[in-house]
């Protein structure tokens, strides 16, 4: 049996339904017993900074996809080995390899994944570069209308679609040969967001236009949304340049034995959502 946290998120859900495909037995982790997961899967109720909510989801359990940023990382892993986990795929980050522990973002990635460095299971980690589902963050704007705000214009990253996390996690979980592997994904080409938008204008038939927001605008429009320690977060990664997610990796393709799916191919299979 495979667990997976965050299932009903754009990574774990992808998780599950490449573990579906694969026709391995999975169990999804939800925190109410009505959420939404791919059909198919077993679902257990349970909550991540509760262990004691647990020993029913971790029944049978030989391998389990986690993510990132739990306040007992430590804890959570023990209660996993002790109810007789062997293998966790971690979904980490391109910015854990930072170690900046003076990034709240490198922070908590690179303490998830010191802690199962620690720990005695077997691991596999996975450090994507930006998701392409990130684009969602302008449907509220594409409902408005054809302009788009977009903030860090002049950051170019190759986004890598979540079905091919999800691909390799699940192959990191069924398979052998991935204990102890570092996994960088990415797309197979970095965008800028005025590179993006442009393919969305293709897929959906519009004449979108792209406004590239100034870092003060940006910065206003993010205090708004996220504390201020993940503010400067991104701000450090990137416009100071410390993170660097242009490069494309071909660790996609080496894992799933297919290229990695392009922007266009990512747009397309969601166009419903941006109409």
């Amino acid at each position: 049996m495979f667990l997976v946290t965050g299932a009903t998120g754009n990574a774990g859900g992808e998780v599950v339904r490449a573990l579906l495909g694969a026709d391995a037995p999975v169990r999804a982790l939800v925190r109410k017993a009505d959420a939404r997961v791919p059909g198919g899967a077993e679902t257990a109720v349970g909550d991540l900074n509760d262990h004691a909510t647990l020993a029913e989801a971790l029944v049978g359990v030989q391998g389990m996809f986690l993510m990132s940023g739990y306040p007992d990382m430590p804890g959570l892993l023990a209660r996993a080995r002790e109810a007789g986990v062997r293998h966790v795929v971690l979904l980490s980050g391109a910015s854990a390899a930072l170690e900046d522990m003076d990034n709240a973002v490198s922070r908590y990635m690179t303490l998830s994944e010191r802690a199962l460095r620690g720990s005695e299971l077997s691991w596999t980690f996975l450090r994507p570069h930006a998701f392409m589902s990130n684009a969602l963050r302008w449907l509220p704007q594409l409902r408005e209308g054809d302009t788009v705000r977009a903030q860090f214009p002049d950051v170019a990253a190759a986004c890598v679609d979540p079905a091919d996390i999800g691909a390799v996690a699940a192959r990191a979980l069924t398979g052998t040969g991935h204990e102890g592997r570092i996994y960088e994904l990415t797309g197979p080409q970095a965008l800028r967001p005025a590179d993006q938008i442009a393919v969305l204008a293709e897929v959906l038939g519009r004449d979108l236009r792209c406004v590239g927001l100034s870092d003060e605008e940006t910065r206003a429009e993010m205090t708004g949304a996220m504390p201020s320690e993940y503010v400067d977060a991104f701000f450090r990664f990137y416009v100071d340049g410390t993170l660097d997610e242009s490069t494309v990796v071909p660790d996609v393709a080496q894992v799933t034995g297919r290229p990695p799916r392009t922007f266009e191919q990512w747009a397309a299979a969601h166009a419903d959502a941006f109409r």
